[in-house]
């Protein structure tokens, strides 16, 4: 099945051949910035960056796409990223990842139900995705 990544805000293609390609900086040093090449099976936490460009474990990252510039990260939940993904079939859903170095989750959303989530640190975002259709104009 073939996955197209997109960015959320000019639709751009983000993934080649064999990964997802965004550039990221570092929340605390805005002088730590790079491409980041993320493995673009879900679950597959696998990412590679040139070795000038180390991500940090526990540091927070601003994610950009590479085409437009548009900030990635989502202003709607805290150290969340968000970039689209069109399945083969045309159907559309929006990824979320941690934007956290070292974390690892993932969260696949079509419409307002989670059809998949993955890694061990979802429990920290699981608060933003199992709400309540009532309950989310709250959040």
């Amino acid at each position: 099945m073939a996955v197209e990544f997109q960015c959320k805000v000019c639709k751009g293609t983000l993934n080649g051949k064999t990964s997802i390609i965004l550039a990221a900086t570092s929340l605390h040093d805005r002088n730590q910035r790079g491409l980041v090449y993320l493995n673009p099976e879900l679950g597959n936490y696998t990412r590679t960056t040139h070795p000038s460009f180390e991500m940090k474990d526990g540091e927070e990252y601003i994610f950009n796409c590479p085409i437009c510039g548009a900030q990635l990260n989502s202003m709607k939940y805290l150290h969340m990223v968000r970039i689209l993904m069109k399945e083969d079939d045309g159907k559309e859903s929006n990824i979320y990842f941690s934007g956290i170095g070292g974390e690892k989750c993932t969260f696949k959303i079509r419409g307002n139900k989670v059809e998949q989530k993955s890694g061990p640190d979802v429990k920290i975002y699981d608060k933003y995705f199992e709400v309540p259709d009532e309950d989310r104009k709250y959040l």
